[in-house]
């Protein structure tokens, strides 16, 4: 076993606190890695605080992970020791079902396994990159190409999939009016893909406070929905909407903002139930559904794409001692638009 310095929260009110924790030993088909940047999610927060259930404490977040193989089992065929790597949100999967053997593995029958907070087929229970180290298996890291850097490629293992993949399944492109609702962790993101597939991209956000950066990012056009008049003016506007935000939101008015055929979608995950009136579906054939992440095909493909359109998160890079305030801020709203954690602070 090898000991690692990390992040844990070890309860749902306390502050998360340096500790060390036991990483197993590299088997044949495990590559061990030297942890680089770990990226700051919401999910994060909402498990280490339990508001999406019970969690399992100590608990050590994180599954935007971007680092270097520093070892390789003795059967591996896909990573060697100096590749630039990445692991995001699942470990494991059963392998055999068939939304694995389809490459859908997020959606794996007997449930995937998560980077944290999980027991894996062994019975351990996963920690997450909050730390210096991890060991996972080949078929659950992806390649990290040249040309994005680590630290801006770290939250496109989380934030980069969770919306390139609704992207890409409804068919964001040319001749295409997209509306990202929501311009934080997720949005940005969602943003600079949807332009760079070459759709019309609209931001639909609370305020117009960050409009300017919304048009930076390759918005086309940016609402604030505090503004009754949006829904008004955008009625029946948009092929596609990308739900991002993680807060109850009135899914009718939204609803109505969908063309013909239609659809939202919603990657977001507040913990309150959310309700609609099934005639706001109903009255232009519209769709609402929802997408979790991407299966380990997809994220690749995502990282290419992204690299091809040199494409990263907006981040802040922050040392692992300002994790606790990090997490306030994200809660406030005060970061533009992901952080980062620099891994080598943990020591």
């Amino acid at each position: 076993m090898l000991t690692v310095n990390a992040y844990a929260a070890t309860s749902a009110t306390e502050p998360l606190i340096p500790t060390t924790i036991e990483r197993r030993d590299v088997g044949a088909h495990d590559v061990l890695i030297d942890i680089k940047f770990a990226g700051i999610c919401h999910s994060d927060i909402h498990t280490a605080r339990g508001d999406w259930g019970p969690a399992s404490y100590p608990l050590v977040p994180g599954h935007e992970i971007a680092g270097i193989v520093s070892e390789v089992g003795s059967a591996v065929t896909k990573h060697a020791v100096g590749d630039r790597v990445g692991v995001g949100c699942m470990v494991n999967s059963c392998r055999e079902c068939v939304n694995c053997l389809a490459g859908e593995e997020q959606f794996c029958v007997k449930g995937n396994i998560g980077t944290y907070g999980v027991v894996d087929h062994d019975g351990t229970r996963t920690q997450g990159g909050y730390s210096t180290h991890v060991v996972v298996t080949e078929d659950f890291v992806v390649r990290i190409p040249e040309g994005l850097e680590l630290d801006v490629a770290a939250p496109l293992l989380c934030a980069g999939i969770t919306t390139y993949s609704p992207l890409n399944h409804w068919g964001a492109g040319p001749g295409k009016k997209v509306a990202i609702v929501g311009l934080g962790g997720l949005g940005h993101v969602g943003v600079k893909i949807a332009h760079a597939m070459g759709a019309e991209v609209t931001v639909l956000s609370q305020s117009l406070k960050k409009q300017e950066d919304g048009l930076r990012l390759g918005a086309d056009h940016y609402f604030a929905t505090s503004d009754p008049s949006t829904f008004e003016q955008l009625a029946g506007s948009f092929d596609l909407i990308l739900n991002t935000v993680s807060a109850k939101i009135d899914l009718d008015a939204y609803l109505s903002l969908l063309a013909v055929d239609g659809a939202m979608v919603n990657v977001g995950a507040p913990a309150e139930p959310l309700s609609l009136n099934v005639f706001s579906l109903i009255g232009g054939r519209r769709s609402f559904a929802g997408s979790l992440i991407g299966g380990i095909r997809e994220t690749q493909e995502m990282l290419d794409f992204c690299a091809e359109h040199k494409l990263g998160a907006e981040i802040e890079v922050i040392p692992a001692g300002k994790i606790n305030e990090a997490y306030e801020r994200v809660l406030a709203s005060d970061v533009r638009y992901r952080f980062v954690i620099d891994t080598s602070t943990l020591v």
